[in-house]
Formats: C-alpha cells, structure tokens, sequence
C-alpha cells in the first residue's frame, strides 16, 4: 500500500480516469462520468494505490475560511472520502482520516468540516456532528454553472476541533459551495 499526497493541478491521465471509476463506484449515477470532482476540484488529495499502482482509496481537501456566527474560522474541508469496493473494511477509510489529521498539525487551521451521509466512520475517528444554519453557494453539478444561495439547516454536517477555537450553534456560512 502506497500513499501519496497529490496536488489537484498535478493529475491528468490514467490518474485522473481511475479517480472517475473510484468516484463512480462509489457514489453511483449521480457522480459526473466525466471528471474526477463533484461540483469543485479540491485543493489536493491524499491517494491510497497498491503494488500495482491501482488506487484503493482517495480523500480530497479543500482550505478556506468560513463564518461562524459571524467570525472567521480556517476550515479544511474533506471531499469524497472512499475507498474501492474490493478494499473496504480494511481500515484504509480512517488511515486515511488520520493522514488528514497528520496533515493538520502544527497548521493554522481550526477545524476539519465535512457532509457525510453514513456518519459511522466519522464518529469512530473523532468527529462529532453538528446542528447549524448554513449558507453556500448552489452549482449545478451537471451543467457547472452557480444557481443560488442554499440555506437550511444540514443534517450531515460533521466537524473536528484542531485549535483553540470552540465550535457554536448558529449561522455557518460556507463562503462557498457545500462539499
């Protein structure tokens, strides 16, 4: 097992075709056949491959500031977070995590923030959820193009503390579309 760290701009090829069917295995239909991102590229990814070079496994990550209630907060977004059907259940999911977790040492950020729908493998690696009022910017997946500003109260937020900030009930704006 193989781990690198990749910057998005630096994938192109068959990386780029093996990310797709990871992602398209993964999140089924309604992932685009024809990119290796959802609605945005993140800012870099860690990528699992074996012996062979296959990938097993990707997480993105995306750094920006949101609005907490108002104040700035230094967030790193984790984006599509999977790993290959034939090597689930192996703990390459949290060894993943704990790459991001690696990552954000020693870093200027206050919190790793993410969307998950199955929140089991989260709460298992220290995550905890989070009730807030959101804001983002809508974009159409399909057509890429923004649509509005989306605004409700998201069931599948997840958050990690890594600073001296305290997370809080309230507004969160993402400054941004919603992973």
């Amino acid at each position: 097992m193989k781990l690198v760290e990749v910057a998005e701009y630096d994938i192109d090829g068959k990386l780029e075709k093996d990310l797709q069917k990871l992602l398209r295995e993964s999140f089924g239909e309604m992932y685009p056949t024809d990119r290796s991102y959802y609605k945005q590229l993140p800012h870099f990814r860690f990528i699992i491959t074996d012996e062979d070079e296959q990938v097993m496994g990707q997480v993105g990550a995306d750094y920006r500031v949101m609005s907490l209630n108002g104040k700035p907060i230094r967030v790193l977004g984790v984006i599509d977070l999977c790993v290959s059907e034939a090597h689930r259940s192996k703990g390459i999911g949290s060894f993943l995590l704990a790459e991001i977790d690696n990552f954000c040492k020693g870093k200027n950020i206050d919190f790793v923030l993410l969307f998950a729908d199955n929140p089991a493998l989260y709460l298992k690696n220290g995550y905890s959820t989070a009730k807030n009022n959101c804001k983002w910017l809508q974009i159409d997946e399909v057509k890429q193009t923004t649509y509005g500003i989306g605004m409700e109260v998201n069931n599948e937020l997840m958050i990690k503390k890594l600073g001296n900030e305290n997370w809080a009930s309230g507004d969160l704006d993402l400054l941004g579309y919603l992973y």
